[in-house]
């Protein structure tokens, strides 16, 4: 997933703040990195930097992420997202004040 910050008037075209899953592709894209993986691997290609998973800029560590996968190896890219993405949206909702999911209860 991606947000776009709100706009302070000066930048025509702001950046793109990349958070969740999309932020482990853009990652992923510049990592090396082959699979089937094992979940250290995937840790240190990953690296160090904290995985933002909310448009407010909370972050999970790496390796935090990953294990909470409870997988072990992973086949491919799409299975590594995937399971990241279940962690992800668990955090997400954990994050949740009782406005935040009153709002996503009711339509409004």
């Amino acid at each position: 997933m991606g947000v776009r910050p709100p706009d302070a008037g000066s930048d025509p075209e702001p950046e793109v703040i990349e958070f969740g899953i999309a932020a482990v592709d853009a990652r992923l894209e510049e990592a090396t990195i082959s699979f089937p993986a094992r979940a250290d691997e995937v840790v240190t290609a990953l690296g160090d930097e904290p995985i933002p998973y909310d448009a407010q800029g909370r972050s999970v560590p790496v390796e935090t992420a990953i294990n909470a996968t409870e997988k072990s190896e992973f086949e491919d890219r799409n299975e590594l997202l995937n399971a990241l993405h279940f962690v992800f949206e668990e955090r997400r909702e954990q994050s949740l004040g009782l406005i935040d999911r009153l709002r996503s209860l009711f339509p409004f």
